[in-house]
């Protein structure tokens, strides 16, 4: 990542935007036409992504079990998302941990300066995504730390306002990358593989674990932009833990947008880009933003679960057959990441821009 030392243009947090009462918000910020937010994109708000239970996913009811893997397949090929209930991390733990980073975003501004980032490993407190000079941005400022591998964990660059952030977050990461594990090896026997063999794809124990609080300020002008432009999600795989009051994750389904409607402590699954290499297409990264309010912020955690960073991604050959041949070059998380850098969020570009030539 030598070449990405530092932003183009100076850093403006979009809190300090919001806070100053602007009725207008800066050209910057506004979107193009067809990628301004539309009531008219968005179908019947009855329509959810799918929600599943986890309760069952050990027990000894081999029935459920299998339900519960057919509905995770289902929902792994047909929506790249899905919801996940009973998950086994505390619900306690996730209230908390959405809260201090509630807490950390009213923080006074030089407080949160001091750990202001830079694109060179983007942790720490940050206010735009892409280094392209000139770029359109997006309506959020955000926080990202890693947890894995232990080599990046670095507590120094960690929040120690509220007083119990890094314990609450440790054991947060803990948790996830528990429930992380048990859902690769589900998504591993949908595929047709032994359950570990997608982990070891991606690096065994040796996966890049990292966090992003996203802090969405309310907007004057909601419809003009977003608070995170439309993407796919680089790594592997992600669980978002979303505002519990404020709904804003909105999914590309067919043409249509579809505003999630968060279950009660449910964390938001969804595939990313290497899985999708991975599993030669047969699960899907799929398109994803996110809405701003003019009321109320908002607050939101990704986590994110990414192959080993200097490892080649590629088709399983498992996975790879006469009738489908593989469909993607093989590329380093490293060398994927650094694209995402350089441009920021920019729909399916990249993973498309991994295709074979034919």
């Amino acid at each position: 990542m030598n070449k990405l030392q530092d932003w183009p243009e100076p850093i403006v947090r979009v809190q300090s935007l919001s806070d100053s009462g602007m009725p207008i918000i800066p050209e910057r910020y506004v979107k193009p036409p067809l990628e301004r937010p539309s009531i008219n994109s968005t179908i019947s708000s009855d329509v959810n992504i799918p929600i599943v239970d986890l309760a069952g996913l050990y027990g000894d009811d081999h029935a459920l079990r299998a339900t519960i893997l057919d509905q995770i397949s289902v929902a792994c090929r047909e929506w790249g998302f899905f919801q996940v209930i009973n998950h086994g991390v505390s619900p306690k733990l996730m209230d908390r941990a959405r809260e201090l980073w509630r807490q950390f975003f009213n923080l006074p501004m030089e407080v949160k300066q001091a750990y202001a980032n830079t694109p060179k490993t983007y942790e720490g407190y940050g206010s735009r995504l892409g280094v392209k000079k000139g770029a359109i941005l997006d309506w959020s400022d955000y926080y990202f730390l890693h947890y894995l591998p232990l080599a990046l964990k670095d507590y120094k660059k960690w929040p120690t306002i509220p007083s119990d952030c890094r314990e609450v977050l440790d054991e947060y990461g803990k948790q996830l990358v528990e429930l992380c594990g048990r859902l690769m090896k589900v998504l591993s026997i949908n595929l047709g593989l032994g359950e570990e063999q997608l982990q070891n794809a991606l690096g065994g124990e040796n996966v890049g674990v990292c966090l992003r609080v996203n802090f969405y300020p309310k907007c004057p002008q909601p419809d003009l932009t977003l608070g995170l432009s439309s993407h796919s999600d680089p790594g592997g795989m992600t669980l978002l833990l979303p505002d519990n009051h404020v709904p804003g994750l909105q999914v590309r389904k067919d043409k249509n947008w579809i505003t999630v409607k968060p279950a009660p402590h449910a964390f938001i699954v969804n595939i990313g880009d290497q899985i999708q290499v991975l599993s030669n297409a047969t699960y899907k990264s799929v398109e994803h933003r996110v809405i701003v309010n003019s009321s109320k912020d908002r607050v939101s955690l990704a986590f994110f679960y990414n192959p080993k960073s200097d490892i080649p991604i590629e088709p399983m050959k498992e996975l790879v057959t006469p009738d489908r041949p593989p469909l993607y070059q093989a590329m380093t998380f490293d060398e994927y990441r650094l694209f995402i850098r350089t441009r920021g969020p920019s729909g399916k570009s990249q993973v498309e821009s991994l295709k074979s030539p034919r």
